[in-house]
């Protein structure tokens, strides 16, 4: 819409609105991540911030938004000295869409012209866009690998750089790098969240009066978005004020030794990595003191900047839910308070975010901003399939301890996400071959180009040295990386398996594959079967966390209905295809393998694992039996679904019985 939604019109999410505001005040301080289910204003929030940033001073016709007075001397369009004329316009916020390209985050080099040429034919992209305004990424933890690490290297440089072939441009690219995401579909590569200065958690209020006035609010907004804009006009004027006079402020803040020790022993309490936390804590506290129209950053302020720059940071397993101990984090500060940092100045409680985050009686009922979302379950309810209780079920039981697995993966190559199981055709990795480019050319292989070329520069009047190119000679290199699968479980949760103790060892096995399966950034799903029927615990997704905290809470008990599993999984999958038909499945059976429920148990069981068979999905079974007598059902059934048999001590990577198996089946390859 052309009248975003104003910025003091989102009821409530104060946490949100104080950490976009600190980074409106300091830029340096690195951006936010925001992390939330849907339907809690994150994305409203972050368009509204645009506009009350200040108007930004840029070299006429600069598509690179040089600052006239320190323009970039390596500028594309340079050189711009003197700069000569400018003009002032609003700061920009670029969207990065999770499904853009290379080409179109860097910006796009005319390969053909530059070898045939050579000129530097460049098309700024994203990154040049947003060059001294926001970058805002919607479900960043979706975005692909390669664009992940662009932008890390542009975050860290403050410059992009594009490279085709020995042909290079450079551009400056500082930017306000803002992120939301739905945790519930996966996590950030650690190297991405460390580069978001502060994250922030929302969620929808529970409260019907706080959630009556974010309809009101959203209802009045879309029938007139001029209207409503008009009437908080007033209320965004005072606050763009308020950040302008905070960012002249923010020069005179001093912060003294006493804060410094406090931050340096909350980051050294809280375990975090390296040094940059310390950094944007300080900045934030800083920041926070201007915002608040102080010259001394206070102990508050500390204790805010920790609560908004070191949840994301802290060590933590994978599952750990993010967060920080806040008692903890009281009795650090309280450690090492001194009395510089003591003082009975309060923040101004005046406008939204002050008083470090605090609700304000003038905004209204607090609320969970400015779009509606039904409620979540709370905590201890279950919002996947519920299970039915069955004959003989039990209390489920605690995971054993996670090891590291063997790496299974899918066979052939794929052409799916980027990630670390399987082999795939991607536009990253080792080069393994040429062919002809479909569409624009993106990664040139030189020697075979010119090896193309060469027998027909007689015929194109070339006589002395140098090539002629033409365009049917140009060839794009083949490349080879890794992607990501989906990971179907299909977990035997019945009476047989809960013998001996056993579904402590089975959950901790299925834990571990978890963890390989987040570290290798799959989508996960999870399929149980007890009792008479097979439930789809967690269809697929990209959360990992969501897939252990179901197998956490998974009783066992009853029948063991292995043909209903086998059907739910190739029915889970069919759909699956449709929604992502690049993405490879691996269906991996957590069972010993004795099928007892339903007429003719165990020949269904067959013919259900010959038709995912025959769908060419790759699977393995973890055998779960144990004892002195056993009846080898889990081969069996790896037999009918063409897939392989490991056993949960051979699943781990450092078995014995693994490695000399692995070594056997090499051995009866080779022969």
């Amino acid at each position: 819409m052309s009248t975003p939604f104003p910025f003091t019109a989102v009821v409530g999410q104060d946490d949100l609105r104080l950490a976009l505001l600190l980074n409106a005040v300091s830029p340096a301080v690195g951006g936010v991540l925001v992390r939330g289910e849907k339907g809690t204003a994150k994305s409203t929030a972050v368009r509204a911030l645009s506009a009350l940033l200040p108007a930004v001073d840029v070299v006429a016709r600069c598509r690179f938004s040089c600052d006239p007075a320190a323009p970039d001397p390596a500028c594309p369009d340079g050189p711009h000295n003197p700069p000569g004329a400018f003009e002032s316009r609003p700061a920009r916020m670029v969207e990065l869409p999770v499904g853009a390209s290379e080409d179109r985050l860097v910006g796009a080099l005319d390969i053909e012209r530059a070898l045939a040429e050579g000129v530097k034919a460049f098309e700024p992209g994203l990154l040049a866009d947003a060059h001294r305004g926001i970058l805002y990424v919607d479900e960043v933890n979706l975005l692909h690998d390669h664009l992940v690490d662009l932008l890390l290297d542009a975050a860290a440089m403050g410059a992009s750089y594009v490279e085709r072939e020995g042909v290079s441009v450079r551009h400056a690219a500082r930017f306000l790098l803002v992120g939301t995401m739905n945790p519930e579909e996966g996590e950030l590569r650690p190297q991405l969240l460390d580069r978001f200065g502060l994250t922030v958690e929302v969620a929808a209020s529970r409260e019907p009066d706080q959630r009556v006035e974010v309809v009101r609010r959203r209802l009045a907004y879309d029938d007139d978005p001029a209207g409503f804009a008009a009437r908080w006009a007033g209320e965004e004027t005072a606050l763009r004020q308020r950040i302008v006079a905070a960012r002249e402020l923010l020069p005179s803040v001093r912060l003294g030794d006493g804060a410094l020790r406090q931050i340096a022993a909350t980051c050294a309490a809280f375990e975090v990595d390296g040094m940059r936390a310390d950094i944007v804590m300080a900045r934030t506290a800083t920041a926070l003191a201007a915002w608040a129209g102080r010259t001394e950053v206070l102990a508050e302020d500390v204790r805010q900047a920790a609560l908004l720059a070191l949840p994301h940071r802290r060590r933590r397993n994978p599952f750990d839910a993010p967060g920080l101990d806040e008692d903890k984090l009281d009795q650090t500060l309280e450690e090492f308070s001194g009395e510089e940092d003591q003082g009975d100045d309060d923040p101004d409680p005046d406008g939204p975010g002050g008083g470090g985050g605090r609700p304000q009686p003038d905004e209204g009922p607090r609320g969970d901003g400015a779009t509606e979302d039904a409620a979540r379950p709370e905590a201890g309810e279950s919002d996947g399939v519920p299970q039915q209780a069955g004959a003989g079920e039990q209390a489920p039981v605690r995971a054993a301890e996670p090891f590291r697995t063997k790496v299974l993966s899918v066979p052939g190559i794929g052409e799916g996400a980027a990630g670390r199981r399987s082999r795939a055709r991607t536009e990253h990795g080792r080069t393994t071959g040429a062919r002809r480019p479909r569409g624009a050319l993106t990664k040139l292989h030189l020697a075979a180009t010119v090896q193309a070329a060469a027998p027909h520069q007689r015929a194109r009047g070339r006589s002395g040295p140098g090539l002629v190119l033409r365009r049917d000679d140009l060839r794009q290199a083949a490349r080879e990386g890794r992607e990501g699968n989906l990971v179907l479980f299909v977990v035997d949760a019945s009476g047989s398996m809960a013998a001996r103790q056993r579904m402590s060892a089975v959950k901790g096995a299925v834990l571990s594959l978890l963890l390989d399966a987040y570290q290798r950034r799959d989508k996960v799903g999870l399929v149980t079967l007890r009792g008479t029927a097979a439930d789809v615990a967690l269809p697929p997704t990209s959360s990992v966390d969501a897939a252990a905290a179901r197998l956490e809470s998974l009783p066992t008990g009853g029948r063991t209905p292995l043909a209903a599993g086998l059907l739910k999984a190739h029915d889970v999958l069919r759909v699956e295809r449709l929604r992502d038909p690049a993405r490879r499945a691996l269906v991996v059976v957590v069972t010993d393998g004795r099928a007892t429920g339903g007429p003719e148990p165990v020949a269904l069981a067959g013919r259900a694992a010959r038709l995912l068979a025959a769908g060419g999905v790759a699977s393995v079974v973890v055998d779960c039996e144990s004892g002195p007598v056993r009846l080898g059902l889990a081969g069996q059934l790896a037999g009918e679904l063409g897939g392989t048999a490991v056993t949960l001590d051979e699943l781990r990577a450092d078995s014995i019985a693994g490695l000399v198996k692995d070594v056997q089946g090499r051995s009866r390859r080779a022969a």
